[in-house]
């Protein structure tokens, strides 16, 4: 708002400041929106439309209207021809999606996509597009392929050859091209204006003043017309062939020689690959072309070998070969293109002394991995040799006052204890320690089972009593044995003892400690799952290459009543959003079922009773994550599918069906193996490998269920829910 009073006098200076602003930014739009440039925002939008107001863009415009792409589209290009707007197609661009449109010297581009997360949706968006090589359309012609840069025009026109000229010479005359005579040529000393076409004629035309956007000097150009059988006639303008470059400038792609200047080059390989292939669509004629690689094959050495079999479109075809390869180059014309496809090959002899080579190296790398090996292991055995000699075999003694679940011996240092686990160091040798744990449970009642790891620097020790377990693992850490044991036993004796006077249930004490403490949600969990938990595993399902789990699937165990947990469940499954389904729910004192609708999918909770403590299983599934893997079973089947991890074939026969699965099926190189659709029950099935027996086994699979068999290695089979 302007803060001068009405009435007041303003310095000159401000009033010539006020206008210079005013006009820089007139002339700022009058740039952006030159006869030349069209608004988008003037251009007519479908019925029902709806503009993207979100963005204020002069040079754009998007709006949603509610049809599928394929009918919005068809819908837009309507709409638009009947406005004067002509449609065509860019060279080589034959398959884009996208619409392009000119009107005069105006060019307007047309992009689609699917509304989001509506597939019934579409999004339309105008942009300008400038014409920067602006030539005549005829009226009504047919198969336009226009290239506003250089320019390019290939159509068919429904008029006679006379009248295809007569409108030619006017309109081209109209947009500022001149018609080339002998003496408006003479700046290009190849021109030639006097060759003739068979059943047409020939013009050619420069534009001595340039276009009006000055984005560069137009080159001459060559108009072609020639009569069809048909009366209408064929139109072709193109750059001149005399305006073409003919020494052609070298690029490399792919390590293979490519021709500039180029409409589009792409290359496949490198000098590692055992194959190489450049794609180019060369500006310029094919002589020129063919006479840039006969240059290049020969700075690199490579032999030319004769002409090779013709393919379809090809106007040349060569052979050559360098020390190590052997190659093809194909060329031949498209629209204004000298097309290039050169393939150059590793020769067998080449290959076979790389492989030879690499085996080599890799034996080499083996060799000196495995002597280094040996190496490091004789070197660590003869330091933890020389640190067991620090470690004492003296019989030991409990620490007085310790207040740990287990006896620890007066040695012990960096005492850790509590959750059903211990953990400390001592300076001690193994079997001092082992001692020492033997002598003090054995009077207590524990019994000691079986182990096979009973060596000096390392021992594994199981302890059982009245259905508990105390698990130790005994190991030398350098001059020091460290001692971690675990297990239920270690729970039952950290819990205070009861009077005889009271009744003591079924679970241990320390379980009911922690069953009557409010139950917490461990924060850090992807599933709900209480803090007191004694064990919990939490298992995700997926794809290489896909991010999102179709699956996850939580195991715990908690020592508190049934009723407890399921309130848990409740309130915090409830606070994520996920709602109780009442189909197929069971509730019983010792076992519940519930099915639950999750933001991501359905879901299932199964809690139960077990050795005093309540056990949960938690499964959620994501079907969207599962269609993109595509693993989604067909509604009311289930789905199997089949790995092969090992180094040979398989053969699987299950349901009557018998399957090959590869070796490598189903793994990390790759990720597709062969899948079944079941119908739910319980089937066996039959796994052959050459030269091992079969195996058997059998498999239950439900209905919205996908399963995978995973063959092992050593011919073991896995199997695995996914879904």
């Amino acid at each position: 708002m302007s803060m001068i009073k009405h009435g007041m006098r303003v310095p000159a200076r401000f009033r010539l400041l006020a206008c210079g602003l005013l006009l820089m930014a007139s002339a700022a739009r009058a740039a952006q929106f030159d006869a030349g440039y069209v608004d988008v925002h003037t251009v007519p939008m479908l019925a029902g439309a709806i503009e993207d107001t979100s963005r204020s863009d002069p040079s754009r415009l998007q709006y949603a209207v509610p049809t599928v792409v394929a009918v919005t589209s068809a819908a837009v290009k309507k709409m638009l021809i009947a406005e004067g707007w002509v449609p065509y197609v860019r060279p080589l661009d034959e398959t884009n999606t996208d619409l392009v449109f000119k009107k005069g010297r105006q060019g307007l581009s047309v992009s689609f996509t699917q509304g989001l997360g509506r597939p019934d949706q579409s999004a339309v968006t105008y942009s300008p597009n400038r014409i920067y090589s602006n030539v005549p359309f005829p009226d009504g012609a047919i198969d336009l392929v226009f290239d506003e840069t250089r320019p390019y025009l290939g159509c068919i026109a429904p008029a006679t050859l006379e009248a295809a000229q007569d409108f030619y010479a006017r309109e081209m005359a109209a947009i500022g091209w001149r018609k080339l005579t002998p003496e408006t040529a003479a700046s290009w000393p190849n021109a030639d204006l006097t060759a003739s076409v068979p059943n047409g004629v020939r013009a050619y035309y420069d534009h001595p003043e340039g276009d009006s956007t000055q984005f560069y000097k137009q080159k001459p150009v060559m108009l072609t017309l020639t009569r069809r059988d048909d009366g209408r006639t064929n139109v072709d303008i193109r750059i001149a062939p005399f305006a073409l470059p003919t020494d052609l400038e070298a690029g490399d792609t792919a390590g293979l020689p490519e021709p500039k200047p180029y409409k589009s080059s792409s290359g496949r390989g490198n000098a590692r690959t055992s194959t190489r292939e450049l794609i180019v669509a060369a500006l310029a004629d094919l002589p020129a072309v063919e006479a840039f690689y006969h240059r290049e094959f020969a700075a690199r050495g490579w032999t030319e070998q004769g002409s090779a079999p013709l393919a379809p479109g090809d106007e040349v075809a060569l052979k050559f070969s360098s020390p190590e390869e052997n190659g093809v180059l194909h060329l031949g014309r498209k629209y204004d293109f000298t097309m290039v496809h050169l393939t150059a090959q590793v020769k067998e002899s080449v290959l076979a002394a790389r492989a030879k080579a690499k085996k080599d190296a890799d034996d080499q790398f083996m060799k000196d991995a495995e002597a280094m090996t040996k190496q490091v292991l004789a070197d660590d055995a003869a330091r933890r040799k020389a640190q067991a000699a620090t470690l004492s075999d003296a019989p030991l003694q409990a620490l007085a006052g310790s207040n740990t679940p287990l006896p620890v011996p007066e040695n012990a240092q960096e005492v850790e204890s509590g959750d059903g686990r211990l953990e400390f160091n001592s300076s001690s040798s193994v079997k001092a320690l082992a001692a020492f744990y033997r002598a003090a449970l054995k009077p207590a009642g524990w019994k000691e089972e079986p182990s096979v790891i009973n060596q000096p620097n390392m021992a594994v020790m199981e302890f059982a009593k009245a259905g508990k377990s105390i698990s130790m693992t005994l190991m030398q850490m350098g001059p020091k044995v460290n001692v971690s044991a675990n297990g239920s036993g270690l729970r039952m004796a950290a819990a205070k003892p009861v009077p005889t006077s009271q009744p003591v249930s079924n679970d241990s004490v320390g379980a009911q400690a922690r069953a009557s403490a409010p139950l917490e949600a461990d924060p850090d969990s992807v599933l709900p799952v209480p803090k007191q938990r004694t064990s919990t595993s939490i298992g995700t399902s997926k794809l290489p290459g896909i991010e999102v789990p179709f699956r996850r699937e939580l195991d715990a165990s908690v020592p508190a009543e049934l009723g407890d947990v399921l309130a848990f469940y409740r309130r915090e499954l409830t606070k994520l959003g996920w709602q109780e389904k009442p189909d197929g729910a069971v509730t019983s004192a010792d076992r519940v079922q519930l099915a639950f609708a999750s933001p991501q999918g359905p879901a299932v909770l199964k809690l139960g009773r077990a050795q005093g403590e309540t056990s949960i299983n938690l499964v959620q599934k994501n079907p969207e994550a599962a269609a993109k893997a595509d693993i989604m079973p067909k509604p009311g089947q289930a789905k199997l599918m089949l790995g092969n991890m090992g180094n040979q074939d398989a053969v699987l026969t299950i349901n009557k069906q018998t399957v090959k699965v590869a070796a490598g099926a189903g793994g990390p190189q790759s990720p597709k193996g062969p899948m079944l659709d079941l119908p739910p029950g319980k089937y066996q099935y039959s796994l052959k490998l050459a030269g091992r027996p079969a195996r058997n086994d059998t498999i239950d699979v439900a209905a919205g269920d996908a399963w995978g068999l995973m063959v092992g290695p050593t011919g073991e089979v896995l199997p695995l829910q996914m879904y």
